[in-house]
């Protein structure tokens, strides 16, 4: 019984792990390049207009949707090293 305590704190340990680093992803890509990093990547040209822009208005919503398949992905594979799988 033990055990499965160890078992499932690491379990929990690990996801919120993944769900941070997700998050710290999003975040960057969101706030970091469409606002606070805009003038660095202003000279990148995408679409007729620059990386900034385009990470503020399409970038972050296509990285967040990268991230529910990378997210998937990972807790599929970190449910079977724990036994979890469906």
């Amino acid at each position: 019984m033990a055990e499965e305590k160890v078992d499932s704190a690491d379990y929990w340990k690990a996801n919120v792990r993944l769900i941070m680093g997700c998050l710290a992803v999003w975040a960057f890509v969101s706030y970091g390049l469409a606002i606070l990093l805009r003038p660095l990547v202003a000279f990148v040209p995408i679409g007729g207009t620059d990386l900034g822009f385009w990470f503020a208005q399409q970038g972050s919503i296509l990285t967040f949707i990268a991230l529910i398949f990378f997210y998937a992905w990972k807790m599929n594979k970190l449910d079977q090293k724990f036994g979890l799988e469906e």
